[in-house]
């Protein structure tokens, strides 16, 4: 399958400048394309990644990526879509945020083989050396400000403000496209949906400064079957770092996708061929409450993202706290497992006494129902059951020396720390 047709098929390309001049020339030869980060933060997250998976894909066709990270960028701030205008960050900030994005995104594409190896490179290199009097010049009087207006990502904030340093980013990002097309013949730029104001500001940019045709892709903004979108924008972020999010938490995340987003979900996050997915469709749909999508989704990004170790530890730390089994799990893996959950510090002179310690540690409300609990058989400690309302907790009970994990019923689970 031609690789357009195959974006196509797995619902990647939301909008393109020129679909039958761009079908065209990926099937006429290598093309160089390009993706921009902006470092907004010092690790990429899953709404990322929809973007370098399709950079990814190009690449295995025979086309060759640039990561662009944005250093320059990244110091101005993007309004697109925006309510308000960002916070500005240090270049200090800023350069190690690059760092960062540019680590995560040597894993992803091939930067070190063959005549379409990927190559990194960042905007601050032109930026940071061009004047302002030169960029005005050579730059700034290829736009005007009715077209710079028209753009959706401006409109939207007009009503409330827009300060000039914003309203001058698709400059940047069209000037971007420029550098790269000059210097390494780059045609396509791709990058997500809201981005299209941007792209299209690099294409209008290569036309009227140098008479050349640039193409775009944009990808779509990933969201489930409610709407929700992905992003740290919207609080729900699953960082791509494992410091993070940790491989048990993205591994979580894609085993509580919705049923009617886990194959979509395996056309546009995974390298499953369409062949693979068709047949999980048909299992899935068949037994969908044994949850053969979820699993395989969680295997393959969990695996693409931090490696097969860290999906194997993923799997065993849900099968091993599912079945209740906390000492056959390490204090490392229960931390992952059980992060996010309640903490309570144990202090050297307190009543270790399991129905004190119930209250203290908030685990209930009251002695009573801490006796109530312990008496129905509702209490375990470290996967143990406690129903003696004398139980003390002695040094036994802490793991490694560093924690004790109490279970209320069958899912709530709370960490007592020493």
């Amino acid at each position: 399958m031609h690789i357009f047709d195959e974006l196509k098929e797995r619902g990647l390309i939301f909008q393109t400048t020129d679909e039958e001049a761009l079908r065209k020339a990926l099937e006429e030869g290598q093309v160089s394309y390009y993706t921009g980060y902006d470092p907004t933060a010092d690790s990429l997250h899953l709404g990322h990644l929809v973007a370098i998976l399709t950079s990814r894909r190009l690449q295995l066709a025979g086309h060759k990526p640039y990561a662009l990270v944005g250093g320059a960028t990244g110091l101005i701030g993007d309004p697109s879509f925006k309510d308000a205008e960002r916070s500005l960050q240090t270049k200090e900030t800023v350069d190690g945020w690059v760092q960062s994005i540019q680590g995560q995104l040597s894993r992803f594409l091939d930067f070190e083989n063959g005549e379409n190896k990927a190559v990194m490179v960042n905007n601050y290199d032109w930026f940071g050396s061009i004047s302002f009097i030169d960029f005005l010049r050579d730059v700034g009087k290829y736009f005007t400000v009715n077209y710079m207006m028209s753009k959706e990502s401006v409109k939207k904030r007009i009503e409330t403000g827009i300060s000039y340093t914003e309203f001058a980013y698709q400059i940047m990002q069209g000037y971007d496209f420029f550098v790269l097309n000059k210097e390494h013949n780059v045609t396509l730029q791709i990058g997500g949906s809201d981005q299209w104001g941007n792209m299209t500001a690099g294409t209008e940019l290569l036309r009227r400064k140098a008479d050349k045709t640039g193409h775009v892709i944009t990808v779509p903004l990933i969201t489930d079957a409610t709407g929700k979108k992905f992003g740290k924008s919207e609080g729900n972020a699953v960082w791509l770092n494992a410091d993070k999010t940790s491989p048990y938490e993205m591994y979580q995340f894609w085993m509580n996708v919705m049923d009617a987003d886990a194959v979509r979900f395996l056309k546009i996050f995974t390298f499953l061929s369409l062949d693979e997915i068709e047949d999980i469709r048909k299992q899935f749909e068949a037994a969908p409450h044994e949850r053969l999508a979820q699993k395989v989704l969680a295997r393959e990004v969990v695996t693409l993202v931090h490696g097969e170790e860290a999906y194997k530890e993923a799997l065993n730390i849900t099968e091993q706290l599912f079945a209740g089994n906390i000492k056959n799990l390490s204090v490392k893996e229960l931390k992952q497992g059980l992060r996010g959950v309640p903490n309570y510090q144990v202090q050297a002179d307190e009543n270790l006494n399991i129905v004190e310690i119930l209250v203290s540690s908030g685990v209930v409300n009251s002695k009573r129902q801490a006796r109530e609990d312990v008496q129905n058989g509702a209490i375990y400690v470290n996967g143990d059951r406690i129903q003696d309302l004398d139980y003390v907790l002695s040094d036994a009970d802490k793991l490694e020396n560093e924690l004790t994990v109490i279970r209320r019923g069958k899912k709530k689970y709370f960490v007592l720390t020493y």
